[in-house]
């Protein structure tokens, strides 16, 4: 069944850079079907929440945005409900219970067969799509953001079992595209003019464990590292970058590679989680403080200036003030470019949301403003290293707060403001010398400004 010109969409996306890059496929798909974006949720007549269920306050936003739309399908029946993501693969019949008004509720292995479940919707039917299933290969055209910077996933999925963590249960195993099927979707990027491209997986070092094949040495034929090789001189592009690597699985090899090939950015997102090595025996995380420290130390003897952030958990079930102050220790120690910071939140279905050892909110919150107000510090004094300097910007879009100016990025992945007009310098590599340096963000002077 085929919707009419009319048809408008809106799609809500929740949490990390998968969700966003699955939107974006998604989107494609409903513009296929002859659908237009709306801007506004009551303007559209089909609604998408892509969810995430990483935290409690993430998974309450969804239910209250949903409750607001489910009131007005009493008022007009054709609008379509669809929640799909983790807290869908998590809740799957439940959600229908709790919200009658759904029409679709499908995990995130579902995305790209987002076409066939809507035609059952519009059929008539309540479909429920949670089954584990081979991830459908990406043919879609996605409606992509930006026209600058671009997601192609190359992993699905993930094998660890972090005690916090509901990743797992809700994107499925892993499972590695193909190095043909990834590079052919970066030649089609290259082509289009995109000049950045972030490769995506859950845990993106584990890239190709799947794959049949290994070298007469042993060494298992695809990694990150070869896929790395393999894409990094296609036309066009002019930046890579990848996330989200795990401590484990990250090798001196794939640093050699990212210190040798020029398009491969400075900048790593490694997640540490905790400073303490009891806690992070707990957490499942199969390393220790000491080996982070070894890793972020190898890649400064590779790459100086390289960029690093992290992912932090403060209040984990037991965690100790002298265990939150190893965190502390660590942070001061490493001075990173910034760290994604979380207060502990139990999930459903993860281990540690049973223990009986859980911290008061006081505690966590205590300790997480704690942890911020140190991160902020450290960022402010990474940042000193920029000023007077000449960095390279990808010019990505226009400072919405300041019309005047365009913003892009370092690198070293710290976003920079400097004067321009957008239509002119929007995909453009721009030297810019830095002039101000805050936490978070530069800003600075063109040296010039329309490149050849």
């Amino acid at each position: 069944m085929s919707p009419s010109s009319s048809r408008r969409y809106h799609i809500t996306t929740f949490g990390c850079q998968m969700n966003k890059a699955d939107s974006e496929r998604m989107a494609g798909v409903l513009e296929e079907m002859g659908y237009q974006w709306a801007e506004r949720p009551d303007d559209a007549n089909v609604i998408l929440y892509n969810t995430c269920t990483i935290r409690d306050n993430a998974e309450q936003k969804v239910y209250s945005y949903l409750g607001r739309q489910a009131k007005r399908k009493h008022h007009e029946p054709d609008l379509t409900l669809i929640v799909a993501g983790c807290v869908a693969q998590q809740e799957g019949e439940a959600l229908l219970h709790r919200v009658p008004e759904l029409d679709l509720v499908m995990g995130p292995q579902h995305a790209n067969r987002l076409r066939e479940l809507l035609e059952q919707v519009l059929d008539g039917n309540q479909v429920v799509a949670t089954d584990p299933i081979h991830i459908v290969e990406d043919i879609t055209k996605p409606r992509r953001d930006s026209t600058v910077t671009a997601w192609v996933n190359v992993i699905y999925g993930c094998n660890e079992r972090c005690t916090y963590c509901v990743v797992p249960n809700v994107r499925g195993v892993e499972q590695s595209r193909t190095p043909e099927a990834i590079r052919a979707d970066i030649e089609v990027l290259g082509q289009q003019g995109f000049k950045e491209v972030t490769l995506l997986g859950q845990n993106i070092d584990a890239y190709g464990r799947d794959l049949p094949g290994a070298t007469a040495e042993g060494r298992h034929q695809h990694t990150l590292t070869d896929l790395l090789y393999f894409v990094h001189d296609v036309p066009g592009i002019e930046r890579l970058r990848f996330a989200t690597s795990h401590p484990r699985y990250f090798t001196e090899r794939l640093i050699r590679a990212c210190a040798e090939l020029p398009k491969v950015c400075e900048h790593f997102h490694i997640p540490f989680q905790s400073g303490d090595n009891a806690v992070l025996k707990a957490m499942g995380r199969g390393y220790t403080q000491e080996r982070y420290r070894r890793i972020i130390e190898m890649v400064r003897a590779y790459m100086p200036d390289a960029s690093i952030s992290a992912d932090a958990i403060v209040g984990f079930p037991g965690e100790t003030e002298a265990q939150f102050e190893q965190t502390l220790e660590l942070v001061a120690d490493l001075e990173f470019d910034l760290i994604n910071t979380a207060a502990y939140s139990p999930r459903p279905g993860t281990p540690a949301a049973l223990w009986e050892n859980q911290l008061s909110d006081e505690v966590k919150q205590d300790r997480l403003q704690r942890l911020n107000h140190l991160v902020g510090q450290m960022a402010s004094a990474r940042s000193q290293r920029y000023l007077g300097r000449t960095e390279e910007i990808l010019v990505e879009e226009v400072n919405h707060k300041n019309p005047t100016q365009v913003m892009g990025r370092t690198r070293g992945n710290r976003l920079t403001f400097f004067a321009g007009e957008i239509e002119t310098l929007r995909g453009q590599l721009v030297p810019v010398k830095i002039t101000e340096v805050r936490p978070f963000s530069l800003t600075g002077e063109p040296l010039v400004l329309c490149p050849a």
